[in-house]
């Protein structure tokens, strides 16, 4: 797909990729907030479990502690050791742990000596402290526990965030880019489609109405005799008329574009249908003949887009095969499904044009003189139907456009129902 097809696609997957990764980044910094939190009341749980046992044994406070070392920063929570400190009423401290670090004088005023009291503050170290104080008997005891561990996980944490965010934002966008790549595809290639129609249509609207002015132009650039200007007033009754068909074939394939309600769907017997297109177009030149069986051959379609599509095929048919030509239509019935062909003697249809044979303004070969527009249509009518196209050589030397549907039974009609006797 070209660049310039893809921007949409492209920015769409940039806009989303940047809310994204505004989700992200908030939701990364409120997990790590709720971790943070979760963190510390865990830690406040161990440091009230230990003054919980200090109480019951007041020997516990000159216990050494042997695990980790406060004054390490990269330390995990489980070895980080838990300090006793004994506060008597004066707000001094007269007892502590072995290897406990020094409380600031702030620790010891009156709104930190609180029973049930938690802050976090810096000892000295490179690590901050996590401190809890219980009322004692004389005083007051005081835990602590470093917080290096903590913040070693919550640095490890964001490491990973910051690593893994631009790669999963990059999964994000490229993601996103593919999928409305694909959502796109079908805009992109119906926004081709009609500038390509758009231009074409341009084209071959502009033949006829060159064709007309230049025959009035001349008509009308010196006195002439009657049958002279017969002549060109028929030159531009066939232009009009060939403008006329144009016109509307384009609108018949733009109101078919727009998908409005189709027709109602009805029987329809291609064998009588066959045998009414033949002798409609007997008068062109061809020999037309019809190869029908003798019963009904039922589809169910609208009529009128059958009648249409079988119009178009024999017409091209009789155009390719020329006055001296032949074209022949063909029902038949196999199995579940029934099929309308029409062969012509006409110089046939090269294998590399048939995957455009139902482009629009396309031209198998040179010899017709439509606008290429006739067997766009049948391929619409044929899509909307459920029928199955077959393109290939005829026995008669030139093109084999066949069509099948499923068969369609007859439908019981009440008349038929109504006649029938009622059983003793």
């Amino acid at each position: 797909m070209s660049v310039k097809g893809s921007s949409p696609a492209v920015r769409v997957a940039a806009v989303a990729t940047a809310a994204i990764a505004v989700v992200y980044v908030l939701g990364a910094l409120l997990f790590n907030l709720v971790v943070a939190r979760h963190m510390t009341v865990q830690t406040d749980g161990r440091l009230g479990d230990r003054l919980t046992a200090a109480r019951h044994d007041p020997d516990s406070l000159r216990q050494r502690v042997t695990q980790g070392d406060p004054s390490r920063s990269d330390i995990d929570a489980d070895g980080a050791p838990v300090f006793l400190w004994a506060v008597d009423a004066s707000r001094e401290v007269v007892a502590h742990s072995p290897g406990a670090p020094v409380l600031s004088p702030a620790l010891l005023t009156a709104a930190a000596l609180r029973d049930g009291n938690a802050v976090t503050a810096h000892l000295g170290g490179s690590a901050p402290f996590r401190l809890k104080v219980a009322k004692a008997r004389t005083g007051w005891l005081v835990a602590g526990q470093s917080l290096a561990g903590d913040r070693h996980t919550r640095n490890l944490m964001l490491d990973a965030e910051v690593i893994a965010g631009p790669f999963l934002l990059l999964a994000m966008f490229l993601g996103l880019l593919l999928v409305g790549l694909r959502a796109l595809a079908p805009v992109e290639q119906s926004r081709r489609r009609q500038l390509e129609f758009t231009a074409d249509a341009s084209h071959e609207l502009r033949t006829p109405l060159s064709v007309i002015r230049a025959e009035a132009d001349v008509a009308l650039s010196a006195p002439r005799e009657a049958a002279e200007y017969r002549d060109a007033l028929r030159r531009i009754q066939g232009e009009s008329q060939r403008l006329r068909q144009l016109v509307e074939d384009m609108l018949w394939l733009a109101r078919f574009d727009s998908k409005p309600p189709p027709p109602g769907s009805e029987p329809v017997d291609l064998a009588t249908l066959a045998q009414a297109c033949a002798d409609r177009f007997r008068a062109v030149g061809p020999a037309v003949s019809a190869e029908t069986p003798d019963g009904a051959v039922l589809i169910s379609a609208p009529p009128e887009w059958i009648d249409r599509l079988a119009g178009v095929l024999v017409d091209n048919a009789c155009r390719y095969a020329g006055p001296d030509g032949t074209v022949r239509i063909r029902v038949r019935a196999q199995g579940s499904r029934v099929s309308l062909t029409v062969e012509d003697s006409g110089p046939g249809i090269p294998e590399a044009e048939r995957p455009q044979l139902f482009d629009r303004f396309h031209r198998a070969t040179e010899h017709g003189s439509g606008a290429g527009l006739g067997l766009a249509i049948g391929d619409s009518i044929v899509r909307s139907t459920g029928g199955r196209w077959h393109v290939g050589d005829s026995p008669l030397g030139g093109a084999l456009m066949s069509v099948s549907w499923r068969h369609a039974q007859p439908a019981r009609t009440t008349a038929s129902l109504a006649g029938r006797s009622p059983q003793a």
